[in-house]
């Protein structure tokens, strides 16, 4: 659909459509992802009486599973955040969404690689493998970036009442993953992979606490019980 701006530099003279379809396709790609997470969790081969040994052995599988799902379902906590924000969508906030989509399906393929890598317990595959899940990272992060550029650029696409600058704040949050994964990739090929696998379980936690945004997020918890406060007076 063509984004031209009218005369007065306001939305769009075309018809632009609302966020129901973006969202449906949004939530059956986080669905697919997840439910692609398990079928990493292989059942061990083992000898008679080292069950638990055999168990135990696959650590690393349930780390990287357990960041994955988590960051996964973090993606979607964050994606109905901002779609609550939004009322319409326009062809380049598709486009966004998409890319985000793409960066949040590819989860699953480092998240194997890494496991396997730390399974068979060579260094050298370690740091590679932490570095391409570090990579995955930052180009998830950067399709956040741009997609709250877009909502800040596009302002008539918010719901009423939503203050433009609110996405000005998220695009801090975004390169804050950026960074992160950065400095995780190179802290895992240099020092320790260890050392990248305690920050990428970190980011989801970070993400996960700030998902209603950089600023509401930590004051959402008063905000509810202040409007029920007020309903109940009512």
């Amino acid at each position: 659909m063509e984004d031209r701006l009218n005369d007065k530099g306001g939305p769009p003279l075309v018809r632009l459509s609302d966020t129901g379809r973006l969202e449906t396709l949004s939530d059956g790609v986080f669905s697919v992802t997840i439910t692609l997470l398990l079928y990493e969790l292989t059942r061990p081969e083992y000898t008679p009486g080292h069950l638990l040994e055999s168990l135990l052995g696959q650590w690393s599988t349930y780390i990287a599973f357990l960041a994955s799902f988590l960051y996964t379902g973090v993606i979607w906590l964050n994606h109905r955040a901002v779609y609550g924000r939004v009322r319409y969508s326009n062809i380049q906030l598709h486009w966004a969404n998409l890319i985000l989509l793409l960066t949040s399906a590819l989860i699953p393929f480092p998240t194997a690689v890494f496991s396997t890598a730390f399974l068979r317990g060579n260094h050298f595959d370690a740091q590679v493998a932490v570095v391409l899940y570090a990579i995955i990272g930052d180009v998830m992060c950067l399709s956040w970036l741009i997609l709250f550029h877009i909502l800040c650029i596009h302002p008539y696409l918010l719901e009423d009442g939503v203050e433009p600058r609110f996405f000005h704040g998220e695009r801090i949050r975004a390169g804050v993953g950026i960074c992160a994964y950065a400095i995780a990739g190179i802290a895992g090929w240099v020092l320790s992979p260890l050392l990248a696998v305690l920050i990428f379980l970190f980011l989801p936690i970070f993400y996960g606490v700030t998902s209603e945004g950089l600023t509401e997020g930590p004051k959402l918890p008063a905000r509810i019980f202040r409007e029920r406060k007020r309903d109940n007076r009512l």
